[in-house]
């Protein structure tokens, strides 16, 4: 039971609710687009993208698919390129997929309404699948994904600055995982909630999305939650090396 890393993958498996569902965050489908607009030239990922999902879905065979949010790139409807590169994905995904909305996917509804693929979108605070709470991390989950075992997120992007022995430097992506601090939360619901669970703050699916240096001072975190919400807080490598807190290494 619980959420486990898909070994050298910005995924997950959570077994829960008698069934195994592949997760993944910040799909941003349609990126290059935007990247345009602020003078970015970059050729298009999406086949790539949508090959390494279907991919991790193959591999996986989970029971359905769960996207932390910021599956679209465009805080509008996507369009163009954005629309037909979520159209295909939708396509080449053979499972149930859950949306959890992200502040990116204001307008995903008008994606899915023209798909004929399972695709579900829940509200922004969240949802919660047995022992596992889901939500975009942008917004405050709902209390009653706040009480599950373990509480998945995304929209942060985290990212790490490694340094070698001659001070050249590295950025990976990483895992963020610790447990869930309810003071945070319930200042913000006022009052107790019952949180006695951990916090995974999921890396970004998409490679070109860019994040927060959680290691680097002077930078500061996205959702409104963290890092306070996030009590002894480790930092993760995507092959699964442990780094150790997440802001001191």
């Amino acid at each position: 039971m619980g959420v486990e890393p898909v070994p050298d993958q910005p995924a997950a498996v959570a077994t829960t609710d008698g069934r195994r569902l592949l997760v993944v965050a910040d799909y941003h489908a349609g990126i290059e687009r935007g990247l345009r607009r602020d003078g970015v030239e970059l050729a298009s990922d999406a086949d790539a993208r949508r090959d390494r999902l279907a991919g991790l879905v193959e591999q996986t065979a989970p029971d359905g698919l769960v996207v932390l949010g910021d599956l679209c790139h465009s805080i509008g409807e996507p369009e163009g390129e954005e629309r037909e590169e979520l159209l295909a994905l939708f396509d080449a995904i053979d499972c149930p997929t859950t949306v959890v909305r992200g502040n990116h996917d204001g307008e995903l509804d008008t994606v899915v309404d023209e798909s004929v693929a399972d695709v579900t979108v829940t509200p922004s605070h969240g949802v919660r699948i047995g022992s596992v709470g889901f939500a975009h991390g942008h917004t405050w989950p709902s209390p009653d994904v706040l009480a599950a075992d373990v509480v998945c997120v995304g929209h942060e992007h985290p990212v790490v600055r490694l340094e070698d022995e001659v001070g050249g430097t590295n950025v990976e992506r990483a895992w963020l995982r610790g447990r869930l601090d309810p003071e945070p939360f319930e200042d913000h619901f006022d009052g107790a909630l019952g949180i006695d669970g951990d916090l995974i703050v999921f890396p970004a699916f998409n490679d070109r999305s860019g994040g927060t240096w959680t290691n680097v001072s002077g930078q500061s975190f996205l959702s409104p939650f963290l890092p306070t919400g996030l009590a002894e807080g480790e930092a993760y490598l995507l092959d699964g090396t442990r780094l150790g807190p997440y802001n001191r290494f």
